[in-house]
């Protein structure tokens, strides 16, 4: 591609980029007065003027990107393996057991060191 080409498209998406912000805040403003129609109707229109921002969106450069990423990151989490309902269960009373020994080597800490000042000071 050549520079003229990348720069129309870029200058396309910044286009495209600038009705997506007027439309989320045309949706926004759009709510806020039509505050005393009913939640139903705002709702409908807020998702169907979503729905085209992310159309818009998703024809740019940086939209197909983000679109890719989200399908890798989806097939990534697929293969996690979770841990079982068992190690959970051990691996968080293990934690609440260290805080607790945690909590109460500084209670004895700090009541040792207020002790030895309270000597100092008098």
């Amino acid at each position: 591609m050549d520079i003229k080409a990348e720069a129309e498209a870029s200058r396309q998406d910044l286009k495209k980029w600038s009705l997506v912000a007027v439309l989320v805040v045309l949706g926004v403003v759009g709510n806020h007065y039509y505050s005393d129609q009913p939640l139903l109707y705002r709702v409908i229109a807020f998702l169907a003027l979503m729905s085209g921002c992310l159309y818009i969106a998703y024809n740019t450069v940086k939209g197909q990107f983000i679109y890719s990423l989200l399908i890798e990151a989806k097939a990534e989490i697929r293969k996690v393996v979770w841990p079982t309902r068992q190690e959970t269960t051990q691996t968080t009373l293990i934690v609440v057991a260290v805080v607790l020994v945690m909590a109460l080597l500084l209670w004895g800490l700090d009541s040792l060191l207020g002790w030895i000042v309270s000597m100092i000071v008098g």
